[in-house]
């Protein structure tokens, strides 16, 4: 089998873990390849993601590893047997592994949790404010038609069967960037209070007047899927996406997103009476941003 020309993360991913476990274990890829029959050059490829790796070798090389965690070893099984192809696959043609990366990982996830300093997220943006976005001049987009469809297309996620829960705070900034018409930033701030209504989705709005902790931190997304161990941070870049997987990071990007959360308004929740906004939250605050447009 020859060695693949493109490495999707989940791929990479998979190669890394098993390096990791390798290491662990005080071996070098010659003594862990010759404890199984394999070459070392065939073990080299597969922990660089550039070929698969058969669930009996997986396996073998788990158990080699001394890896006891079976619900772990069951995912990297379950990384390592799906074929990678979904909804995404069609824009391979149209889009850069960035993009079909992120649709892939969010296709895994049970739980997302998201920091937007500047920009309404992706998951939550109306196709207008997304094609304002797009069609900015100095933030450089191609295929546009194709990236706003793609867009549009990640949404279902939110409302697909057994749909992850989405945690997002959204800096105060985000809601008064001008991305297309007043008109186009209202129905924007309308998405958001609707989809506030759905029970897996919390929006809170980070404000002005709160700690300035979330502006030294930038975008991030942090993806869970049913194995946390294998969560992944991706940071998005003028270059690209760049991804976090080691376990001190995960933890790190934890800790910080619990801290957004914290100094952040209270969650958008549309079925508190009127009088219950008398404290300021985050739904008082688009509210009021509404009335300014």
């Amino acid at each position: 089998m020859g060695l693949r020309t493109t490495i999707s993360e989940r791929q990479r991913r998979l190669g890394s873990e098993l390096k990791q476990l390798r290491e662990k274990a005080g071996l070098n890829a010659g003594e862990a390849a010759g404890r199984i029959g394999m070459s070392r050059g065939q073990l080299s490829h597969i922990e660089l993601g550039r070929t698969s790796v058969l669930t009996e070798r997986l396996l073998d090389l788990c158990s080699t590893y001394g890896c006891t965690d079976e619900p772990y070893v069951e995912a990297l099984v379950a990384m390592s047997e799906t074929t990678g192809r979904g909804w995404w696959s069609t824009y391979k043609k149209h889009l850069g592994p960035s993009a079909l990366n992120l649709a892939e990982l969010e296709a895994g996830s049970v739980a997302l949790r998201m920091h937007e300093p500047m920009f309404i997220p992706g998951l939550f943006q109306t196709a207008d404010y997304a094609q304002a976005i797009f069609n900015s001049p100095k933030l450089g987009f191609e295929n546009i038609e194709e990236a706003l469809k793609f867009r549009m297309e990640r949404q279902r996620i939110l409302t697909r069967e057994n749909p992850p829960t989405v945690h997002a705070v959204i800096h105060e900034c985000a809601l008064h960037m001008r991305f297309g018409s007043p008109k186009v930033v209202r129905e924007q701030l309308f998405r958001l209070i609707e989809l506030a209504r759905l029970p897996h989705v919390t929006i809170q709005i980070y404000p002005f007047s709160a700690q300035a902790y979330a502006a030294l931190i930038g975008n991030f997304t942090h993806i869970i899927p049913d194995n946390p161990n294998l969560s992944t941070v991706i940071l998005e870049q003028p270059l690209g996406f760049h991804y976090l997987t080691e376990e001190d990071q995960l933890r790190q990007y934890a800790s910080l997103f619990g801290h957004l959360a914290e100094n952040a308004l209270n969650p958008v929740d549309v079925s508190l009476a009127p009088e219950a906004h008398s404290v300021k939250d985050s739904l008082a605050l688009i509210q009021h941003l509404l009335y300014t447009l």
